[in-house]
């Protein structure tokens, strides 16, 4: 399918659809709130406020319509309450606790944000009397990481080493319960629920400001004329600007809802096999496009582990869901950069996806 034909299904299909966003204030999760907008869905967000003042949603939200729920995924009655009363068509679950450092400082809480929140979710949806299709999105770091030159595929073995790797692999097994026990593709004519798992690579993209993300502490460096530290210099990881997985949970959810005979279980999203980075070249490309700045080695051994080499197969979203990458690792590093430019980030965040869609 090419890509302006994709633009204008994906319009089409969502025009007037029923979407339950959860995670809506979260970096992604603002994203994809601009973006369901701008495709005319019915979006109902349903997440916790933001961490800080400083966020991507809190420069959207006042210039977009939506349902706005700030809630506890881990709040089962409210949860299942809010789910029942929409009725969604569509249901993009991008709730979580999404940061590997912080998941050392909190293991307990990481498990039941990711893993129950999950469970609290579908359970709702076994409650759904209508047709409906969801998208979990878990992470590229839900597969038994060898750190050995392979790209991972859907069907390898799942693990994890930190407890947010571990959490999100069990996140992921909690989908594989429900699907088998309540969602079986056997018997879909009688419950009519999809339900599959997204698992992107390293994202990156304007508005975001979280603690212990790269991107973040760049700009922050940046802007303050610091040198920026950097952690694992070394460390491969498969980057892609925050737009290309979730045009892959669109693509995803839209087809599973047209026939649910024609996708999978699970679908990969990141860059390219030869287009996977080290920590070291996004730093240095990152400043080359900000026009100054340097950095410096603040490796450890005394740093938390964090996988030294990951990278994704995506031949199988390439050919069953027709996605595939529409910016290389260089062009995202740009995109992101130019984002933290901006004066007006509202504007310029309904451009950039207006941008992706046109490419």
């Amino acid at each position: 399918m090419e890509k302006v034909e994709l633009n204008k299904v994906l319009r089409n299909f969502y025009q007037n659809k029923r979407v339950f966003l959860t995670g809506h204030t979260g970096f992604k999760g603002a994203w994809l709130l601009c973006w369901l907008t701008q495709l005319g869905c019915n979006v109902k967000g349903y997440s916790l406020e933001p961490e800080s003042d400083i966020s991507l949603f809190n420069i959207v939200k006042d210039r977009l319509v939506f349902e706005n729920v700030i809630a506890d995924i881990r709040d089962k009655s409210v949860l299942q309450k809010e789910i029942i009363d929409f009725k969604p068509d569509i249901i993009l679950h991008l709730a979580a606790q999404a940061l590997v450092r912080r998941s050392y400082e909190i293991p307990s809480e990481t498990f039941e944000v990711n893993a129950i929140g999950t469970a609290n979710l579908l359970e709702a949806v076994n409650k759904l009397d209508k047709k409906c299709t969801v998208v979990i999105v878990t992470t590229d770091k839900v597969y038994e990481n060898k750190e050995i030159d392979y790209h991972y595929k859907e069907e390898d073995v799942l693990g994890g080493y930190d407890p947010y790797s571990a959490s999100k692999a069990a996140t992921e097994i909690v989908v594989s319960s429900f699907r088998n026990s309540f969602f079986n593709p056997a018997k879909y004519s009688e419950h009519q629920k999809t339900v599959l798992s997204a698992r992107a690579g390293n994202v990156i993209g304007g508005g975001d400001w979280s603690i212990d993300r790269i991107v973040p502490d760049i700009i922050r460096a940046l802007q303050n004329k610091h040198s920026i530290e950097v952690r694992n210099p070394g460390a491969v990881r498969p980057w892609q600007h925050v737009l290309e997985p979730l045009s892959g949970y669109l693509t995803m959810a839209m087809q599973a809802y047209l026939d649910y005979n024609t996708v999978s279980k699970a679908y990969n999203f990141g860059p390219h096999a030869n287009d996977h980075l080290p920590v070291k070249l996004l730093v240095e490309t990152a400043i080359q496009c900000w026009g100054t700045g340097e950095w410096k080695d603040t490796s450890s051994s005394n740093n938390v582990h964090e996988a030294g080499l990951l990278k994704l197969d995506i031949t199988k979203a390439i050919n069953e869901l027709s996605w595939h990458p529409k910016l290389n690792s260089a062009e995202a590093i740009e995109w992101t950069i130019n984002w933290y430019k901006q004066n007006n980030s509202f504007d310029y965040t309904i451009q950039q996806i207006n941008n992706y869609q046109s490419k």
